[in-house]
């Protein structure tokens, strides 16, 4: 786990975790997780935004596969018309040669919307759909963790799939070895403390 001290090692599969005292507005209290990351630059997804649309409106027949909330998830600020679907293997079943599948981390990865849910169903244990992504050019993530903009820490298989994405931020940072879990507890507005 990170300490909120040392360097950050930033990497496809971990998160990202908004400093409290980030200015922009797109990512207040967010946790981001890092599908991509290379000298080109990075890419992520919000994990902690649900809209209003529920996953059956726009995607039926992803409905019955789609983590509660089944609700499309704000992905971030980039391409709101892009879909991108986040999904959890079934343990019994191999999604390492799967066409359509991309791991992220050894529990996650993305899925090819394209696919008949019916067919990869039984592969799948959960998915989670965003619209829309985080996008950073090179050097640009770099130069915000160095700001103290974001906190780079590990994700845990359930992170993607929270039941009470309201509160993911504050439980991924309460699990963070002091002094940085102790930022869970900062107020919504610090002229309240």
């Amino acid at each position: 786990m990170a300490d909120g001290l040392g360097p950050q090692l930033i990497s496809t599969g971990r998160l990202l975790v908004a400093n409290p005292m980030l200015p922009d507005p797109n990512f207040d209290r967010t946790v981001v997780l890092l599908l991509a990351y290379a000298d080109e630059g990075a890419l992520g997804v919000v994990l902690n935004r649900p809209s209003d649309t529920h996953v059956g409106d726009p995607l039926a027949p992803w409905e019955d596969l789609a983590a509660a909330p089944a609700v499309l998830f704000v992905g971030g600020p980039v391409q709101h018309q892009a879909v991108i679907c986040l999904a959890r293997p079934d343990q019994r079943t191999g999604t390492d040669a799967m066409e359509g599948f991309k791991a992220v981390t050894p529990e996650v990865g993305t899925l090819d919307l394209d696919l008949d849910p019916a067919l990869v169903g039984a592969s799948f244990r959960q998915v989670r759909i965003f619209a829309g992504y985080a996008g950073w050019s090179a050097g640009q993530l770099e130069s915000e963790i160095e700001a103290g903009a974001w906190w780079v820490v590990d994700a845990e298989p359930g992170d993607p799939f929270s039941v009470d994405p309201a509160n993911l931020w504050k439980h991924v940072l309460r699990r963070q070895r002091p002094p940085l879990g102790y930022v869970a507890y900062f107020p919504d507005d610090p002229a309240d403390n």
